[in-house]
């Protein structure tokens, strides 16, 4: 079963019905404030679930988004090591959930297309467990930061704002990339289905609705 925290932990495993999870996107972060970002493949009529051990008092961030398939849509639930729902939303298409944990454990959420019966969906999701760890730890220091450090500080906090942005935008790319492809095979299929009519009026430069 996938379990996220640190690289050599993490494992791609079957899904409840042996569907293969291919895995497009990886990025561990390990350390006290570690996040996982991973995009992956969720057949019809499959469930893919996944574990983080996380200390108490904690706080985390899931986000989630379903960027091909259908209609963009998938089930989400977080559980806490006693199984109670911390989160359960149904066909969502993107979200966000911040929660402090309660308890020492292993954290659970997964994604569900059981609902679908023909259409695999890609599903990118971005987990966050913690704080980031402090550029330069104030433990031991009898000064305040120099000003080169607090440069550097502000270029590192700003360069966190980039790879947001970068992904925020290569997730919308994706999306519209496959929006478009759909398109195009509908309106090649529609073009040699013989109707002459559909064909001049769209040579015309317009589509009938």
């Amino acid at each position: 079963m996938p379990r996220l925290g640190s690289a050599p932990r993490w494992a791609a495993a079957a899904g409840r019905w042996g569907c293969r999870l291919l895995v497009l996107l990886l990025f561990l972060v390990p350390g006290p404030g570690g996040a996982s970002e991973i995009t992956f493949e969720l057949p019809d009529n499959a469930k893919q679930c996944f574990y983080e051990d996380i200390t108490q008092g904690t706080k985390c961030t899931l986000e989630f988004q379903v960027i091909t398939g259908g209609h963009y849509d998938v089930d989400c639930r977080l559980e806490d090591p006693d199984g109670n729902v911390l989160y359960k939303e149904m066909k969502k298409q993107y979200d966000s959930y911040t929660f402090t944990a309660s308890k020492n454990g292993t954290y659970k959420f997964c994604f569900s297309n059981e609902f679908s019966t023909f259409t695999h969906k890609t599903v990118y999701f971005d987990f966050q467990v913690g704080e980031d760890p402090p550029l330069f730890p104030s433990e031991n220091r009898v000064s305040a930061l120099t000003q080169m450090e607090s440069a550097c500080v502000s270029i590192h906090e700003a360069l966190k704002s980039v790879i947001d942005y970068q992904t925020h935008f290569r997730l919308r790319e994706a999306q519209g990339r496959s929006r478009a492809e759909d398109l195009n095979t509908r309106v090649a299929y529609w073009l040699s289905s013989g109707n002459i009519n559909s064909k001049a009026s769209f040579a015309m430069g317009w589509l009938p609705i």
